[in-house]
């Protein structure tokens, strides 16, 4: 939305708010990204749902009212009804890294250029209801993360986020899975799937799929590859070790799989990370924050990373062929796995959220 809402008035391009040079953007024009993040989205979001929003919680009077992190006028319902909050993440931490360096460059400014985009438009929808303004309005009292804590990014001390980490449990919908999913592979199984957002939301992949695939029958493996059948029109015949399915669960195929090519989404790449694959992750940079997760995930060493508009069926092709071979990346991921799948489950959680909404 971004991107387009921009691209349409020619005003600017995106950012990426993961990247260093994005921070070392000149004053004015870094505060009018951030004045265009806050009109375009959050403003977009919140002004329509805030009013019925609070009259809900001052009626029905919760004990706690969890959030993600765009509706921001939850932790402002919450707080107009007496309730405690809790912030849920559902990516990396990019919000609570946005907040922190902001207030970082804003406080180098000299008073009279210094603009708080997000804290002026969140005081005055907070004031409507007698609620004021304080970065827990941005954070939360508590922040759910399912992120490992070897793959969260570091954010500003000052916002004072206290995280509860939980266990990511992959959860795909209902479905049925297919008879040739319930019993592994007699040998090495390549997993590529490239999301719904990418067909749903922004009209096609970033990658030429129809060349990566027949790259990938190079490689001495099964590849399965979930594309939805608007998506095969133009992809003609495939090689024989490929699999082409319209969908099928990703976990029932993740544990079922050596590795994985995938586009770093958060449910895709933590759904295949909890069953210790090693990863060929490659990035979109219409997605917000999924080149941030992809870079703490190879950083990690447990994937392989591919720039989406800049990679060949050949780099795919040497990269599905490290994932599905090097003892390194397999150890590696099968330790995250490992990590992940002992972290407190969503119960253990839920107990600590009552303490925080001090029911007895």
């Amino acid at each position: 939305m971004l991107r387009r809402l921009r691209g349409r008035s020619g005003t600017m391009e995106a950012v990426d708010w993961h990247d260093a040079r994005t921070w070392e953007l000149p004053w004015s024009e870094l505060s009018t990204h951030m004045r265009h993040m806050v009109t375009f989205w959050w403003r977009m979001v919140n002004e329509p749902m805030v009013g019925d929003l609070v009259d809900l919680c001052r009626t029905w009077k919760p004990d706690l009212v969890v959030w993600d992190p765009i509706t921001l006028c939850a932790p402002v319902a919450a707080r107009a009804c007496g309730a405690a909050h809790v912030r849920f993440l559902w990516g990396v931490d990019t919000f609570a890294r946005m907040r922190g360096s902001y207030l970082g460059r804003m406080e180098e400014q000299v008073p009279e250029v210094r603009e708080d985009p997000l804290g002026e438009w969140l005081s005055g929808l907070a004031a409507r209801y007698g609620v004021e303004f304080d970065e827990e309005l941005v954070v939360g009292q508590a922040t759910i993360d399912q992120v490992p804590d070897v793959l969260r990014i570091p954010v500003d001390d000052r916002l004072g986020v206290r995280y509860l980490g939980m266990r990511f449990v992959p959860y795909n919908g209902r479905a049925v899975v297919p008879d040739w999913l319930r019993e592994r592979p007699e040998g090495r199984r390549l997993c590529l799937t490239l999301g719904t957002s990418a067909t749903d939301r922004f009209g096609g992949y970033t990658l030429p799929l129809g060349e990566v695939l027949e790259a990938l029958g190079q490689v001495d493996a099964e590849v399965v590859a979930t594309v939805p059948l608007q998506a095969r029109q133009d992809l003609g015949a495939v090689p024989s070790n490929v699999r082409l399915v319209d969908y099928v669960p990703l976990h029932a195929l993740a544990a079922t799989s050596t590795a994985t090519i995938n586009h770093s989404g958060f449910g895709s790449a933590l759904t295949c990370l909890e069953q210790g694959l090693p990863q060929v992750l490659f990035t979109d940079r219409r997605m917000f924050d999924t080149p941030e997760l992809a870079r703490r995930i190879t950083g990690a060493g447990a994937a392989v990373l591919l720039e989406s508009g800049a990679a060949g069926p050949e780099d795919f092709l040497r990269a599905a062929e490290r994932a599905l071979t090097e003892t390194g990346l397999t150890e590696r991921s099968a330790s995250l796995g490992e990590w992940i799948r002992t972290r407190p489950t969503p119960a253990a959680v839920a107990a600590e959220l009552e303490r925080i909404a001090h029911v007895p």
